[in-house]
């Protein structure tokens, strides 16, 4: 069986803490055949031809750039049939750059802004919104910087991501997009990878990823991946470590039904930093970036549990039919403590008024569980000569929360040129303490047209249910509450084939958010809306092995929560916020051996109408952002060279600010570069070296408030790895 990809016929979907990490794992994961069998013929009659395309699955493909991806679909689909902006890190793009965690992918990646904090604990912005969900796998899971659920890049086939708003397939959330991490599948022959990094500020790394078939047949396939690693950060007194543990295994039921059930485990033990105050009226310091402004006792541990199953049957004719279920276990535990004021004349921390500040501190203890289930059936059919698909099916999600904290202060002078982390421990009160409980239910459909050859009409939409509320465990009283019943979310794109490599799109999505603000009459506002316009091109250049792509994109969030005029204390939902720009990006091999991956953004963004019209909304998001990475491998034409890579990367970032209490932080644009080289040595081993802003570059990667949450951008640093594989 054959799917058509554009003008190739292709297979179809191929596709206790960090030193007493030992966790034996298993899964079962989704199979997806390396190639598509010839079918059985009668002996005067040749076995049918199938040309083999492009695979979902990256990790063998050395290439920067994948033909196919999933992120807002429920298909796996050409990349030129999504009407929205798209980028995919693949395998080996992930690996070249050394990333370890989501948010240090991210940091390079066209058009996405990463407001640094620990490694795996930033915050991630796409078109002026923060992402509040990541998807495994198509799951959902909630993702909230705070509490450091980003995975670890180890387990971790390629990450695909979507801007703009995602609500047919997501139901409630932000407007930024979607985050789709494929999970690495089982294979049936053996593969065995080791690899050890070393690096600046003691960086130490480990990871082992084994694969094989575990019985004879093959049918049913194992993978384990696991990883040690830890560090101490440029700024004095952190660390970061982290434990992973991943396990699948898959299995054919029958010729046509593939099980899945994976599990994955990660833990974070990390003494944090939150991040250097200003001066009173907002002014940036002049510091060694070594500089650290917490306690000795800071903390931060927390472990995510991950359980996936899968069940999908592929029918005869293409479609598929589709089970999965996706629960998420965590729990958070820290203490840290940061400068509780801005920085006075001489260096002094000071609240206001002349009076020295004390030092804040801040302890929660979360644990939540996140449970998603999808259902739905994908079918093609022919009408008029052309083949068409359908998609219907629905979902649910539950998130149960409950969140312990407690705060306070800690009296004594400090001062920034000689800061004493040497502090009393306080004892924590949990004062607040609170659980949360939020239900969404959906169903959805989506209807891919084909009118003509070359035209693809894509409509859909969505209802959805969601029931949210908030309790104070100490009283049991119910906090707030918020209910949505039927909400309607549409979808609409067109592509359209302008030659055979090049295509023209344009799209309207949109996505809701719930919010807890009341009326006059104490009802809860209508949620916000997320209303998105795109149009651009996307093209296939280099005999396909560049995807390239121009969009325009004007994103609207309405029915803000905004202070009633005419009732002190209630609102009303009129608030909007318009965010538009251009984007450009293209990713792939233009030549044999040479590999970019890279991208501009230009984004403005506005308040319309309220007391704020006509001032910059997203203040964090750079209106200028350019991104590109390359690499060259020689081959056997360049003689005592063969074996040998290199590349290096550009990250060029725009003016940027925040505005807190009425004062505006501003950062200068900055520019940093990066360097790789390597030698293959053999068929087996590989050694790497990657040096990050070369040229020692001294910024602001991020601003905040005049208190906290203002860091530094990493200083020059180097990674020496050296990997084995069998």
């Amino acid at each position: 069986m054959t799917t058509k990809i554009g003008h190739q016929a292709v297979p179809g979907e191929a596709s206790p803490r960090i030193g007493r990490l030992l966790l034996a794992t298993t899964a079962l994961g989704l199979v997806l055949p390396a190639s598509a069998l010839a079918q059985d013929a009668a002996p005067t009659v040749l076995d049918r031809i199938v040309v083999q395309g492009a695979s979902y699955e990256t990790d063998e493909s050395d290439s920067y750039t994948t033909n196919l991806v999933s992120v807002g679909e429920k298909d796996v689909v050409p990349v030129r049939q999504i009407p929205q902006s798209t980028t995919v890190l693949t395998r080996e793009r992930l690996e070249d750059g050394g990333y370890t965690s989501l948010d240090t992918a991210l940091r390079e990646t066209p058009g996405i802004v990463v407001l640094n904090n620990d490694n795996g604990r930033s915050s991630l912005f796409s078109r002026g919104f923060e992402f509040d969900n990541l998807y495994f796998n198509g799951l959902p899971a909630p993702l909230s910087s705070v509490y450091g659920t980003q995975p670890d890049m180890a387990i971790i086939d390629h990450v695909e991501i979507l801007r703009g708003p995602a609500g047919l397939f997501g139901g409630a959330g932000e407007p930024a997009g979607a985050i789709n991490m494929r999970l690495k599948q089982a294979k049936s022959d053996f593969e065995a990878r080791f690899e050890g990094a070393f690096g600046s500020w003691e960086h130490k790394r480990g990871e082992v990823d084994v694969t094989g078939r575990l019985n004879e047949s093959g049918s049913v396939r194992g993978r384990f991946v696991g990883v040690l690693q830890h560090d101490k950060g440029f700024v004095d007194t952190t660390e970061n470590g982290v434990g992973v543990a991943y396990g699948t295994i898959q299995a054919d039921i029958g010729e046509s039904t593939t099980a899945t059930f994976s599990v994955s485990h990660q833990v974070r033990d990390i003494t944090p930093f939150n991040g250097l105050p200003t001066t009173q009226t907002g002014g940036l310091l002049d510091l060694d970036r070594s500089t650290y402004t917490g306690a000795d006792w800071n903390r931060f541990d927390n472990s995510v549990t991950d359980y996936i199953a899968e069940l999908e049957h592929k029918f005869d004719d293409g479609g598929h039919a589709k089970v999965s279920a996706r629960y998420q276990d965590t729990d958070v535990d820290f203490l840290y403590a940061w400068a509780n004021g801005y920085v006075g004349a001489g260096g002094n921390i000071i609240s206001g008024g002349g009076d020295t500040a004390d030092t804040r501190w801040l302890a929660r203890d979360y644990k939540a569980g996140s449970l998603a289930l999808d259902a739905h059936v994908s079918k093609p059919f022919e009408l008029f000569g052309q083949e068409h698909n359908i998609i219907v099916g629905v979902d649910y999600q539950n998130t149960d929360a409950t969140l312990l904290q407690g705060a306070g202060t800690i009296a004594g002078n400090q001062n920034i040129y000689n800061w004493n982390s040497a502090l009393p421990e306080p004892v924590v009160n949990y004062n607040v303490q609170t659980g949360t409980d939020s239900d969404r239910f959906g169903v959805y459909g989506q209807l891919r047209v084909k009118p003509i050859e070359r035209l693809t009409l894509i409509g859909g939409g969505r209802l959805s249910w969601y029931s949210a509320s908030t309790t104070n465990l100490v009283t049991g009283a119910v906090t707030s509450k918020q209910d949505v019943d039927a909400k309607f979310t549409p979808y609409a794109g067109v592509v359209f084939d302008l030659t055979d490599w090049l295509s023209a799109y344009s799209s309207y999505t949109e996505i809701f958010q719930p919010q807890t603000a009341t009326d006059v009459a104490g009802n809860m506002i209508d949620p916000r809306e997320g209303r998105q316009y795109e149009a651009g091109l996307k093209a296939e250049l280099f005999d396909s092995g560049v995807n390239a792509s121009l969009a325009y994109f004007n994103l609207r969030d309405t029915n803000r929560a905004v202070a009633d005029p005419t009732t002190p204390g209630a609102s009303i939902a009129q608030g909007e916020v318009e965010v538009q720009g251009i984007e450009f990006e293209a990713s792939g091999s233009p030549l044999p051996g040479w590999e970019i991956a890279g991208g501009y953004t230009y984004t403005d963004s506005t308040y319309l109408n309220t007391a704020q019209a006509g001032q910059t909304f997203s203040t964090y998001t750079p209106q200028h952002m350019f991104q590109l990475w390359t690499k060259y491998a020689f081959d056997e034409r360049f003689g005592a060279f063969e074996g040998v890579f290199v590349g290096g990367g550009v990250t060029a970032f725009s003016s940027f600010s925040s505005v807190s209490g009425g004062v505006t932080i501003k950062a200068p644009g900055y520019v940093t570069a990066d360097l790789l080289a390597g030698y293959r040595i053999n068929d087996n081993f590989t050694a790497t070296l990657n040096v990050n802003n070369i040229f020692d570059e001294k910024y602001y990667s991020r601003v905040g408030g005049n208190s906290v949450f203002n860091f530094y951008g990493e200083p020059r640093s180097a990674t020496f790895r050296l990997s084995a594989k069998f």
